[in-house]
């Protein structure tokens, strides 16, 4: 059961000024989109296009937006919810509000805000706890200035706190050039079974790439990819976009937004015109987001999707993206064969209230770390 935050705060310096409020309220859009270029850390999640997106799809009246205003401007944005179970537990808590196809959690703040956005979050937090026995953070990247933040506050506060998960998955961050990193990355003799592959497939049909930054056919190019993705294993599994509509209607919407403010790209591989591997980015610089990719798994023989991957490694070639996530579960079997880096994401745990609640808390990620508290 959830139940919504409601309730405002004010920041100790007066040019500042921290609320929480029902996201259909927020009416600063307009700063919601200037705030995403002035991120501390990019995450095209948190980006207004793509967050409501999830909101409209997902959300129910109960999830709120906690922001952070600094001298009249939008310094900050998180989406929260209050849940009154933890991993199967009655153990009430405030945390991130994130959906299955949200693959970071980390909050929209400007560059120098970091500090102020965490200590106005939980002092809010502090005062406004209700029934709640801690504040619990989803999918926080740790090597960034927004964790290093939340952990020099946490000690700074003396505050329980935990790093209740833990999971690296791949991610792309070189100084080589593409074929350099490729060449780096696989064996001579997976490179030659890739080079046959290519050359099977082609004796199929014309084959072709595609690579678009624009709009362009993009509801055409959502419903192949949607319907591209239902025909195989996960359409079998009922995990297709397309067998949900909230998920579908949230896609089409997603990459509509990711377009509008020019954060799309889109890659395919084509066989006499029609798609046999599909793959969207955001593109958030420094960063870049590997969102969604699909395949014909009629052609799996030929490896469509390690042949598109091939091309995507094409990022580091572009000056303005430093590093790209991946988006993909740990020990994925295809993209860890290409990408070499990872990138440590986290769920972390911390203590809210008066001593007594603290105490309580602190004694919850001791029994869920199974180990001595550290803290961050």
């Amino acid at each position: 059961m959830e139940q919504p935050l409601g309730l405002t705060g004010t920041a100790n310096d007066r040019s500042a000024h921290f609320a929480v409020a029902p996201w259909r309220a927020f009416a600063d859009r307009e700063g919601w989109d200037a705030l995403a270029g002035r991120a501390t850390e990019p995450n095209p999640f948190a980006e207004r296009w793509c967050l409501e997106a999830g909101l409209e799809a997902f959300a129910g009246d109960a999830v709120e937006l906690a922001s952070l205003s600094v001298d009249g401007e939008l310094a900050g944005v998180l989406p929260l919810i209050r849940r009154w179970n933890y991993e199967g537990y009655p153990f009430p808590h405030i945390g991130t509000w994130l959906h299955a196809n949200a693959f970071c959690g980390a909050p929209l703040v400007a560059a120098g805000h970091e500090h102020a956005f965490w200590r106005e979050l939980l002092h809010w937090a502090d005062g406004r706890a209700g029934r709640a026995l801690f504040l619990h953070l989803e999918a926080l990247p740790t090597d960034g200035p927004l964790y290093a933040a939340l952990r020099d506050l946490c000690a700074l506060e003396h505050r329980a706190a935990a790093i209740v998960h833990r999971t690296d998955r791949a991610l792309l961050s070189s100084e080589l050039a593409p074929q350099a990193y490729y060449d780096a990355s696989m064996s001579g003799k997976k490179r030659k079974e890739l080079r046959r592959q290519h050359t099977r497939l082609a004796e199929q049909g014309a084959i072709a790439f595609e690579r678009r930054l624009d709009d362009a056919g993009l509801a055409e190019w959502a419903d192949a990819f949607l319907a591209l993705e239902r025909a195989g294993w996960k359409g079998r599994e009922g995990s297709a976009l397309a067998c949900d509509p909230a998920k579908a209607a949230f896609f089409r919407d997603a990459l509509a937004g990711a377009a509008a403010h020019g954060r799309l790209e889109r890659l395919a591989i084509t066989l006499d015109s029609a798609p046999i591997a599909m793959l969207a980015n955001f593109v958030t610089p420094p960063g870049a987001y590997s969102f969604k990719t699909t395949y014909d798994e009629r052609y799996a023989r030929f490896s469509p999707g390690v042949l598109l991957q091939r091309e995507n490694l094409d990022l580091l070639a572009r000056e303005d993206i430093v590093w790209a996530d991946s988006c993909a579960a740990a020990d994925h079997p295809m993209i860890e064969r290409i990408w070499r880096e990872k990138r440590t994401i986290v769920r972390v745990s911390i203590a809210i209230g008066g001593p007594l609640r603290r105490a309580a808390a602190a004694a919850i990620f001791r029994a869920e770390t199974r180990a001595k508290l550290q803290g961050l």
